[in-house]
């Protein structure tokens, strides 16, 4: 009985280890998706720049002058713009963080402590999981086997003195 234990702890580890290890592959693959925002951001700031000075004013008072329009729809426009250059700012710091990450599962931390939803969730609907071979890899795998593992050996031991400290009734003859 004992053995069965052992295996299904061992199998729980290597399961867990799987799935841990599926975490630094999607933070790959979000900064993929990442950079792919950040250059289509910063090609239509560029062309906001590029008209902004071809009229004479800097992007911050072409962004002005769009959102303060009468008309509804070039106000919209500029309101739509002062969102993406903020947006261009958040994720170029974020593009940043994973660049530095430089500790065993840093760029995994760095999307976890502050995603940008739309570009997870985009990365969630086409994940593909995969086996990572980089230390980022072995190390969320190596967590998540320890873990899965620790923990169907901490619980079945609590289970066994359980079942060990239950004094057994005698069978009673009819």
């Amino acid at each position: 009985m004992f053995g069965i234990f052992r295996t299904l702890g061992l199998a729980l580890g290597l399961l867990g280890g799987a799935v841990a290890a599926q975490a630094p592959e999607f933070a790959q693959q979000y900064a993929q998706r990442l950079g792919g925002a950040v250059d289509e951001l910063r090609r239509e700031i560029a062309t906001l720049e590029s008209d902004a000075r071809a009229n004479g004013t800097t992007r911050d008072g072409a962004v002005e002058r769009l959102r303060t329009n009468p008309d509804g729809l070039v106000a919209r426009r500029g309101e739509a713009a002062q969102a993406d250059i903020a947006r261009l700012a958040r994720l170029s710091a974020q593009q940043q963080a994973l660049t530095e990450a430089a500790s065993p599962l840093g760029r995994t931390v760095a999307v976890v402590r502050d995603p940008d939803m739309a570009i997870a969730q985009a990365t969630l609907h086409a994940y593909q999981p995969a086996v990572p071979t980089t230390a980022d890899g072995l190390a969320a795998g190596l967590v998540g086997f320890f873990a899965a593992w620790g923990g169907w050996r901490v619980l079945s031991d609590a289970g066994m003195r359980a079942a060990r400290r239950r004094p057994r009734q005698p069978a009673t003859a009819a």
